[in-house]
């Protein structure tokens, strides 16, 4: 029995539906049963569960042999991973598939960076078998600027020329179901990344191209960017997060290209161009509403 937690976020969703394409037993544990359609699918368990009443936990984990470790954004998301980690050695899991960050360590300037680094650690204490996922910035990442590009045909972000290897959620959750299945993975750390490092400008042409209309990036100031987040509803914590990765990418920490998404799924990442082919229609406002 696999356990997915994060199961109805972007790669949990990605996750759940390349292992059910194997027919494997899989368990979801979700927040709420009926906010769960997407996962919902055959040989799928769905589980509720809450990450932040640990005593759900047990439930959840019962005859688990592997859990791909996973919350949703959180202040609070090192103590709740690593309460999961305690459940997981209780209950004997043989297995922790964690989702990482490029980068992350203990002592890495960004916060989110830094919590990942913590739960990577807790789990190497905690003895149990791992194997660390840790993707470069999502493409789907972008989709959280449609509503700009959409109306004004700009996005914004204080990365200057910085090239970044973005990767596709569905990439990851190809990777995540190999390493869930097969034994050769433990005690591994995959850095995970596209096919190749795009500026925002060169994303902007691509988009441009795939959605048929003039797309830009725009520079601005990362104290501009944190009041804009703010001013849309994002908590301070998660704000200034933000805004220290884009300090990272903007200093060129994360143009690495890595090949380990060929070499673990046998085909090459997905490249930009087809992530814009792909969503062309939110971006052009088509979908926006329900996206």
């Amino acid at each position: 029995m696999i356990l997915i937690t994060g199961a109805t976020g972007n790669v949990g969703t990605e996750v759940i539906k390349k292992l059910a394409e194997g027919r494997h037993p899989i368990r979801a544990f979700v927040r709420n049963r009926t906010q769960a359609r997407e996962v919902s699918l055959p040989g799928v368990e769905i589980v509720e569960g809450d990450f932040t009443k640990p005593k759900t936990f047990a439930r959840a984990l019962d005859g688990v042999e592997k859990l791909f470790l996973l919350t949703p954004s959180s202040a609070h998301a090192e103590q709740q991973q690593c309460n999961f980690v305690d459940a997981a050695k209780d209950s004997k899991v043989k297995h922790i598939v964690k989702l990482s960050q490029l980068g992350a360590s203990t002592s890495a300037p960004g916060r989110f960076q830094r919590w990942h680094g913590a739960v990577e650690h807790y789990i190497l204490k905690s003895k149990i078998p791992y194997t660390f996922l840790r993707p470069n910035l999502f493409m789907q990442g972008l989709l959280n600027f449609r509503q700009t590009i959409a109306s004004q045909g700009v996005f914004y972000a204080p990365v200057s020329h910085a090239r970044v290897s973005v990767i596709d959620v569905r990439d990851i959750g190809a990777v995540a179901a190999k390493t869930l299945t097969e034994l050769k993975h433990e005690e591994k750390i995959y850095e995970l990344t596209g096919p190749e490092a795009l500026t925002h400008a060169e994303m902007a042409e691509q988009l441009s191209q795939a959605v048929g209309k003039m797309i830009k990036h725009a520079e601005v100031l990362p104290e501009v960017m944190k009041d804009t987040l703010l001013k849309a509803g994002l908590p301070a914590w998660q704000a200034e997060g933000v805004v220290e990765d884009y300090e990272h990418y903007r200093k060129g920490e994360a143009e690495q290209v890595t090949s380990a998404v060929k070499d673990l799924t046998g085909y090459e990442a997905t490249y930009f161009a087809q992530f814009a082919l792909d969503n062309a229609a939110k971006f052009a406002g088509k979908a926006a509403a329900k996206a």
